[in-house]
């Protein structure tokens, strides 16, 4: 048999760990296959250059022994151990470990017992309530796979944010390597936009000679479009998208007299601009950021002159939302607040978990005290330059009060009220919950509003724009949780909270050192959102925001 492209290597490897991960024993295991079969979609340089050169372990997650099993997929198309697990299920039984929450143990019960094979016989299945019915199975189960078949239907084939950025990095170290004739290596697509999930790999190069830039097929993997100097700036353009806001702009061209092209904007058969920000200014626009490129209004706004001035990495002074040993974090507080001052912050707020929250270590009224006492210790070691900013994340209970008595809440500079149980609750009342919450004067943040978990979960159902309104009402910030997993409050909501009078705080939500910085994804999802820096809390100096959480718990207590 010839030997198969990498795109085709990608999907028996990524076979290979769906059944490795039917067969059980260690999980990790199919979990190195699926991450090497991702890189391998994202490959600059052909599979049998790699092979041939003995460079697989060059592959981000490829080690020796996924090595050997890429090369003998390559060369023959197959494997012996994939061979013999092929015959243990049906292909359309991988299908199901696509739905989020439902475990490979699961899927064979479901296999085994109701003989289903593939995801179209699930739903059938879960809406028949055959599901419900079996033992070992259950209502629990039925309900979460008709809620979680969306998700598997609608994150087919997209990455997470982070995981798209370290494959696209490779690619464009491995270009540079390989191609040093070219230039200006780019990333662009959905990624250059700054979406939450990422479909479209996509780099944009300089190349020394005219190219022709060809429309990517997304079923192609990574795709690298070749343009000359004079030319970059469009394809840049047209490789980043959208689809709807390059139509927008192309209307725009007509008006104008002119014709939009991905080699550039013309006159007749004069190029009139082919670079990015030459083109917005011959269509008589300003710059528009790349995140704010959906096609939602943001070329009527920049026709107007009333593009917002968006939120950078740079403009963040603290960091609030932290997590140490204390309760389910992996660093001490003294750890986590030097490798933040390490990243030139002015603040660390740790906010760990709160005593109902068991299952990550919550902490005790004795354990806060311990903890306030370790940051006075190491606030007078750091000075004026540093401060840690004491917080907690109280779970906001079923009934929608806080976690702690208010003597207790009224020791903290700051609150982070989250929900961590009973999703399921109606939309009304999980509306009545978060208001609860909010309209309590300790609360100074709500913690991922809606509780998404991308790809995982969906979020619980609750009226966010009224959620928003109690929030702008008590002065309660909104959170746009960091975490790659979470990066909640949904950007396409934070131009109702900045209408409505909202403060926002980008949070990392950080259980470890690396996990700092996070901080980046917040900033492009508040960038997504058209969000400015003078709404964002932690982009406030020291003095600024010990003055606001100073002022905050005064209003507390002429409340009291």
């Amino acid at each position: 048999m010839a030997s198969v492209d990498a795109r085709t290597v990608a999907s028996l490897l990524r076979e290979y760990a769906q059944r490795t991960a039917l067969r059980g024993g260690n999980p990790y295991r199919a979990k190195a296959y699926s991450r090497a079969a991702d890189s391998l979609v994202a490959l600059a340089v052909p599979l049998h250059v790699l092979i041939a050169e003995d460079r697989l372990t060059e592959i981000p997650g490829v080690g020796e022994a996924i090595a050997d099993i890429i090369t003998k997929l390559h060369k023959s198309g197959t494997h012996p151990s994939l061979e013999k697990l092929r015959k243990e299920f049906p292909e359309g039984v991988l299908e199901m470990l696509s739905v989020p929450g439902l475990r490979p143990e699961k899927v064979l019960r479901l296999y085994k017992d109701l003989g289903i094979t593939s995801l179209a016989e699930l739903e059938a299945a879960a809406k028949d309530d055959r599901i419900k019915k079996a033992k070992g199975l259950g209502a629990a189960l039925q309900t979460k796979i008709l809620q979680n078949l969306a998700i598997a239907k609608s994150g087919e084939g997209r990455l997470h944010l982070h995981r798209a950025a370290a494959l696209l990095a490779h690619a464009k170290d491995s270009v540079r390597k390989s191609r040093p004739e070219l230039k200006r290596v780019t990333m662009a697509g959905d990624f250059r936009r700054g979406c939450e999930l990422v479909g479209d790999l996509s780099i944009v190069a300089e190349a020394p000679k005219a190219y022709k830039v060809a429309k990517p097929s997304p079923a192609e993997g990574l795709q690298i479009r070749l343009s000359d100097r004079k030319h970059f700036g469009a394809a840049l353009l047209f490789a980043t998208g959208s689809a709807a806001h390059v139509e927008q702009l192309q209307a725009l061209a007509i008006e104008k007299g002119m014709r939009l092209e991905a080699d550039g904007l013309h006159k007749g058969r004069t190029l009139i601009a082919g670079d990015e920000a030459e083109i917005y200014g011959a269509l008589g626009l300003p710059f528009i950021d790349p995140e704010l490129r959906e096609g939602r209004g943001e070329v009527g706004l920049a026709l107007k002159g009333k593009l917002p001035k968006l939120v950078t990495d740079q403009d963040l002074r603290g960091i609030l939302h932290c997590h140490t040993d204390a309760s389910d974090g992996t660093e001490t507080l003294e750890t986590m607040a030097k490798a933040t001052r390490q990243r030139d912050f002015e603040y660390f707020g740790v906010a760990d978990h709160s005593k109902s929250a068991h299952y990550a270590g919550g902490l005790s009224v004795e354990e806060i005290a311990q903890q306030h006492l370790e940051a006075d210790r190491l606030n007078k070691r750091f000075g004026k330059e540093f401060r840690i900013l004491k917080g907690i994340e109280s779970d906001i209970l079923a009934d929608g009060s806080l976690d702690y008595p208010d003597d207790v809440l009224e020791r903290f500079d700051f609150v982070v009220a989250s929900i961590y149980g009973r999703f399921k609750l109606d939309r009304k009342v999980q509306t009545q919950r978060l208001l609860r919450a909010i309209s309590d004067p300790h609360t100074t943040i709500i913690g991922h509003m809606t509780g998404r978990q991308l790809q995982r979960r969906p979020g619980y159902e609750i009226d966010v724009e009224k959620v928003l309104r109690a929030c702008a009402k008590h002065d309660v910030v909104v959170e746009i949780n960091a975490h790659p997993w979470r990066l909640d409050l949904d950007w396409r909501w934070h131009q109702a909270a900045l209408d409505l009078g909202c403060m926002l705080s980008i949070n990392p939500d950080a259980h470890s050192i690396p996990e700092l910085d996070h901080m980046h994804w917040g900033v492009l999802m508040a960038r997504k959102g058209g969000v400015p820096a003078d709404r964002v809390l932690n982009a406030m100096k020291l003095p600024e925001i010990t003055r606001y959480l100073r002022q905050k718990r005064r209003s507390l207590a002429r409340a009291a």
